[in-house]
């Protein structure tokens, strides 16, 4: 009798437990600018997006500026807060029930604020820190927010890239970040890679509702601040690498762009090109496919440790 009254009880709690909202994808990547001016040069000039929008500080200087990748997805700039730091301000990542997500994490065992807010571009969201310390916003498009109003617009062709297809984040403590993004988010685990073959350096785990994905940067330990940028990390899908260098090297920004560009076939079996902006921060342009259309084996090596 005992152990069914247990039973009955775990089985209680379960039910009540509230279910967890769809995660879509990935919206945004936030980073820190150094000279704010310089980097939006970069994502404007150089890659070709378009600054929807902006937001002011009281005194009139700018808080954050918006650079739209497609309609639900953006790169986010924020002057640093102190020198030499992070340039990673935090993920976002899409849901269609702000609030429900709130309360599921809140179930979980989760630190979140006690209600979701609306953002001053009108959408709901609300952030969190995971196992890892990394910030993560859950945002919710709401139909009276700055983003509907600007369905439709700001959307060269020009643009390098229509889709973010990842952002990579520093993971030191593997266990924990898996068991997070897996058991609590529902994430799904598609690919592990290796950079020599005898230890493991990243591993690709997918949101449960959608196909973009967030890229674990393993290390024992992880680097100093200002050596953050090629790891802390955003991947813009590109149909054609080459192309995408060809158009890069025509624009007139190239010339102050002191770095090569060159087309390489990463351990995932794809072609790949990385930019870095003013701050160092990796922007990785990637070709959807591998060379031969076949998926490339995960590594089977240890992770750091």
């Amino acid at each position: 009798m005992k152990r069914f009254s247990i039973f009955l009880a775990a089985a209680s709690l379960a039910a009540a437990a509230p279910p967890r909202p769809k995660i879509l994808g990935v919206a945004h990547i936030a980073l820190f600018a150094r000279d704010l001016d310089q980097s939006r040069a970069f994502y404007r000039d150089f890659l070709g997006f378009d600054e929807p929008y902006s937001l002011k500080n009281a005194d009139g200087s700018l808080a954050m500026t918006f650079f739209k990748v497609n309609e639900r997805q953006y790169i986010e700039l924020s002057p640093e807060r102190e020198a030499a730091s992070d340039r990673l301000n935090h993920i976002a990542l899409e849901t269609d029930d702000a609030e429900g997500m709130r309360r599921y994490l809140a179930a979980q065992g989760v630190a979140v604020p006690e209600k979701t807010s609306k953002g001053r571009i009108g959408n709901s969201n609300f952030t969190f820190r995971d196992p890892a310390g990394h910030a993560v916003e859950i945002v919710q498009y709401e139909p009276d927010s700055w983003t509907a109003r600007e369905q439709g617009k700001h959307l060269p062709e020009a643009r390098i890239s229509k889709r973010m297809m990842h952002v990579g984040l520093i993971v030191t403590q593997l266990d924990a970040e898996m068991r997070f993004y897996a058991d609590v988010l529902g994430f799904k685990e598609t690919w592990r890679g290796s950079s020599n073959g005898t230890q493991l350096s990243w591993i690709n785990v997918k949101v449960p509702d959608g196909d973009d994905y967030i890229e674990f940067m393993l290390y024992k330990e992880a680097p100093g601040p200002p050596a953050r940028g090629s790891a802390h990390h955003l991947c813009l899908e590109t149909p054609d690498a080459a192309r995408s260098v060809a158009a890069l090297e025509a624009r007139p920004y190239r010339k102050q762009y002191a770095r090569p560009l060159e087309v390489r076939i990463g351990r995932n079996r794809r072609r790949q090109v990385n930019i870095f902006d003013p701050d160092g921060t990796r922007t990785e342009l990637m070709e959807p496919v591998t060379v031969d259309g076949q998926p490339a084996p995960s590594s089977s090596a240890p992770p750091p440790g």
